[in-house]
């Protein structure tokens, strides 16, 4: 069982900052690839990123690169989502995911309560 816990969400204006976090409770957590999606209102969830269990790994929407950045922290039990030059179109709910997956962008198995941003233009 694998219980995440979001945070570091908010209201921003567009070109700022923000770092989210993902807190993790299972004691394997660094056999697990972690993710990031989000959605939108009125719009379907879309992958975000995800890290391999090492963390050597990562892979991203072709959209997003560049402007953030996944990572993790094993001894922390947690993985980041750092989020660069932001815009109003990435106003969303941002869920954490977790789970032992062939690719990258999922089936995730475990997931998060997720934590809103929203970037005000």
């Amino acid at each position: 069982q694998v219980q995440l816990v979001e945070s570091g969400g908010g209201l921003v204006q567009a070109g700022a900052s923000l770092r989210l976090s993902c807190e993790a409770s299972a004691r394997s957590f660094s056999t697990y690839t972690m993710a990031w999606f989000r959605q939108a209102p009125g719009k379907e969830r879309e992958f975000v990123a995800a890290i391999s269990w090492s963390g050597g790994s990562t892979h991203y929407a072709e959209s997003l690169k560049g402007r953030f950045t996944i990572s993790r922290d094993n001894a922390k039990k947690t993985v980041y989502l750092q989020m660069n030059s932001l815009k109003s179109e990435d106003t969303a709910v941002y869920y954490c995911a977790a789970g032992r997956v062939a690719s990258m962008t999922g089936p995730y198995g475990y997931w998060g309560q997720g934590t809103q941003v929203t970037v005000s233009s």
